[in-house]
């Protein structure tokens, strides 16, 4: 996203989605799936037929022709358009849709955690205090189904064009009013989805690329991340040195499976 010297100077009023604010996330957002580490039962963390083998997770969606799993068309539209302006490519390195967050997402929400298996969603379903945690009948699947549909309706009602159709200005505008709580959604709360949406484009950036997601590593070169290599000890006391060596993931890295 573009920003001015007075953008820079804007301090607790910032959007969240600004690289220096990406990288501080960065620094303590544990790299790990919106599925949670429980998904991991039977060795690698992907089944047959439900989701890319790990080898082509190493490369985006578009690259290799798959179909999303979850989204319809209108839906991917959406996502792919939103991502990329919370997390845009720029001078830094590749943004959230160069780096394959919305198959990541799309993955997450055609399995467990889209479903919301794993949580408590039985009733009351009185309105609770934000301190409370998840506070709707709907899980993540249902939520980003219904957000996306209500979005682009009422896209079409003020700009006669859906979300992913407007220009970059006017959806990072829509997205400071769902950030808001600002846009009425329906049955969705605005303001829950767009935390929702923030914290799965985080995850999908930074996890390994094992889930479709952070494609390359440039989440990970981003902020300098090792990865999963198997021994650090000869860097333990390099204390303010910048790690030498490429990040590698779950299955390696993208040099390892080449020719």
């Amino acid at each position: 996203m573009n920003r001015t010297r007075d953008d820079a100077a804007r301090t607790a009023a910032d959007p969240p989605w600004t690289r220096r604010r990406l990288l501080t996330v960065g620094a303590v957002l544990p790299i790990a799936a919106a599925g949670d580490a429980a998904v991991i039962r039977d060795g690698m963390p992907w089944s047959e037929g439900r989701a890319a083998p790990p080898e082509q997770a190493l490369r985006p969606e578009r690259e290799r022709g798959a179909a999303y799993t979850f989204f319809t068309p209108a839906e991917a539209a959406f996502v792919e358009a939103a991502v990329a302006r919370l997390i845009p490519e720029d001078d830094l390195g590749p943004g959230a849709l160069q780096a394959g967050v919305p198959l990541f997402i799309d993955r997450q929400l055609a399995g467990d955690y889209g479903r919301g298996d794993r949580w408590y969603m039985q009733g009351p379903w009185a309105q609770g205090e934000p301190t409370q945690g998840w506070q709707t009948r709907m899980g993540p699947a249902a939520m980003y189904r219904a957000a996306a549909r209500e979005i682009d309706a009422a896209a079409h009602r003020e700009a006669k064009a859906a979300f992913a159709q407007l220009g970059a200005s006017d959806q990072e505008r829509w997205l400071h009013r769902m950030e808001d709580g600002k846009l009425d959604l329906g049955n969705v709360d605005a303001k829950g989805f767009f935390k929702l949406l923030w914290q799965n484009t985080l995850e999908g950036y930074w996890s390994d690329p094992v889930y479709g997601g952070n494609v390359d590593m440039a989440g990970w070169k981003l902020i300098g991340f090792p990865g999963a290599h198997y021994d650090m000890s000869p860097y333990v006391d390099q204390h303010g040195k910048p790690y030498p060596l490429p990040p590698v993931g779950l299955r390696g890295r993208p040099a390892w499976h080449q020719g």
